[in-house]
């Protein structure tokens, strides 16, 4: 199982997050990048929303720093880790425009990009931008199909129900021949969608028996990811044993990667806490992995 990382400061949770994150600028977050590069880990994330209603926000937080920005800055500071969009909503863009501006986020990163997807569910921001809501799944299904055909070439040729497009040049666009595409969810469809449509299911918001009936009742495709978070954030130096008590609960639900958030008290601290994480990984006698 590998592990990668909800990066800090770019989500702020107002339940989860750490104190140093209310003032942490990107040289903060890079500084956690770089070390989560140097140890192996497989993958940061950063999520998206455009604007987020001041009663929500109250809630569950309204800091998302905009992943195409924050993935390409990281991207010249880190050398091997993947970079994922966990996750861009998928009724907020045309798929070419994901094709040409996460296709040149790829390019610069030397094919390190992910795409994580969602269809999203926060209707004032659908309304907001003018996205249409009801037909949310469907649109979603066709801007798959349409970005699986159109990432990795600067010709894109798609012919859907919502999406329809040929003879349009798309440069720079994705050096991998085959861009990974998580799909988020809660549901059974997301995760017919994930099968059917991408590499990797990030599921939320699900007991672990839950996990485990809806992917036992699935045939997996070949190489396909389980991505699931591991809980509440970690604190391997103080508490080891839980630590690993949460990543083999994840491993043991299915997933073949872990997004892990952890807890400190300041970026030097962050980083201590990575680097006991990855011993942790790499010692315990688990069958986990960082990179």
């Amino acid at each position: 199982m590998h592990l990668g990382i909800v990066t800090p400061v770019l989500i702020q949770h107002p339940s989860t997050r750490s104190e140093w994150e209310a003032s942490a600028d990107i040289g903060e977050i890079a500084t956690v990048a770089a070390t989560a590069d140097r140890l192996g880990f497989h993958h940061l994330t950063c999520s998206e929303h455009v604007a987020v209603p001041e009663e929500i926000a109250t809630e569950r937080g309204g800091t998302y720093w905009d992943p195409l920005a924050t993935l390409g800055y990281l991207a010249a500071r880190t050398s091997r880790i993947l970079l994922a969009t966990q996750v861009l909503v998928l009724g907020y863009h045309h798929p070419l425009e994901i094709a040409k501006r996460y296709g040149t986020l790829d390019r610069v990163s030397n094919g390190r990009l992910i795409l994580g997807l969602g269809v999203g569910t926060l209707k004032q921001e659908f309304d907001l931008i003018n996205a249409p809501f009801v037909d949310r799944g469907a649109r979603a299904d066709d801007a798959l199909a349409a970005l699986r055909a159109s990432l990795s070439t600067p010709t894109p040729e798609y012919h859907g129900e919502f999406y329809d497009y040929s003879g349009f040049v798309v440069e720079p666009h994705a050096v991998q021949k085959r861009v990974p595409l998580w799909i988020g969810g809660r549901t059974k469809r997301s995760l017919r969608r994930a099968t059917t449509h991408g590499d990797g299911w990030v599921p939320f918001g699900l007991r672990f028996s839950e996990l485990k009936e809806m992917l036992d009742a699935t045939t997996l495709p070949d190489g396909f990811d389980v991505v699931l978070p591991a809980g509440a954030p970690l604190d391997p130096l103080g508490n080891p044993e839980s630590t690993l008590r949460a990543l083999t609960r994840v491993r043991d639900a299915g997933a073949t990667i872990a997004s892990c958030s952890i807890g400190a008290r300041n970026v030097e601290h962050y980083c201590e806490q990575l680097a006991e994480l990855h011993r942790i990984a790499l010692t315990e006698g688990v069958a986990f992995t960082t990179s």
